[in-house]
């Protein structure tokens, strides 16, 4: 099963707005062009589909991602409006994947640019990955782990302690993908006697720079997205960057 993560487009109303380094839709379109030509059999948008907070900044997305010849869902980031996404696309909770399945968490904090889950989301998490102990990937907006840059770790997920003693009973949470951080990041987290897989995704928008620490722009950097292929209980992701 292939599984295809796109995050952060930070799109507008105006489509022909510009951001840092281009024009958010344009790379936005140029990227779900090169995964239609994956042909995955899932694809999950990790937040921030919205910069301006706008419903057509949603309408230019959906209209993007069905192109798509496979299943599509997202989850909000930071910058985004939640009823204005559910108004375009549901939000869900979890997707069954055959052999695996992925829960998707909701960490934004509105107002702000951290995330957190708080112990409410934390125990409903508890609850279904107790309640189904096959292979699991959780995909999420902020990173739950620090990727070495000072100021993107100081707005990454606030709870991410409370957030791995919740996994630490939970042994069958084999991946983790998150958006936000605007890079490629893989990371293998000890937890007890295991290990999870943590990986982070390019934006189709601007890219940030690696382990800087003050905010930095990538000009350097394409944007880009992450393959995901599930075989039984094994796995292998590779990023893709795409030219525009």
């Amino acid at each position: 099963m292939r599984i295809v993560q796109v995050t952060d487009a930070h799109l507008y109303a105006d489509p022909k707005a510009h951001s840092r380094t281009g024009i958010p839709l344009t790379q936005f379109s140029a990227v779900i062009d090169a995964v239609k030509a994956q042909h995955p059999d899932f694809v999950i948008v990790t937040g921030d589909i919205s910069q301006d907070e706008t419903a057509t900044s949603y309408a230019h997305a959906v209209e993007q991602l069905t192109l798509l010849s496979c299943p599509w869902f997202w989850l909000p980031g930071n910058h985004d409006q939640l009823d204005l996404m559910e108004a375009e696309h549901p939000l869900l909770d979890e997707v069954d994947l055959d052999d695996w399945r992925m829960l998707l968490l909701n960490t934004q904090v509105p107002g702000q640019p951290y995330g957190e889950l708080g112990p409410d989301k934390l125990g409903a998490m508890a609850k279904r990955l107790e309640a189904d102990t096959r292979p699991t990937l959780i995909a999420m907006h902020h990173p739950p782990v620090e990727v070495g840059a000072s100021w993107m770790d100081a707005i990454g997920l606030q709870d991410r302690a409370a957030f791995w003693q919740a996994l630490t009973a939970y042994p069958h949470v084999k991946l983790i993908v998150f958006g936000h951080a605007h890079q490629a990041f893989a990371q293998s987290y000890a937890i007890d006697e295991g290990h999870v897989e943590v990986y982070g995704c390019p934006a189709t928008s601007d890219q940030f720079m690696p382990r800087a620490k003050a905010f930095a722009v990538d000009e350097a950097s394409r944007p880009g997205y992450r393959v995901i292929e599930l075989d039984g209980a094994q796995w292998q992701t590779w990023i893709e960057r795409v030219n525009l």
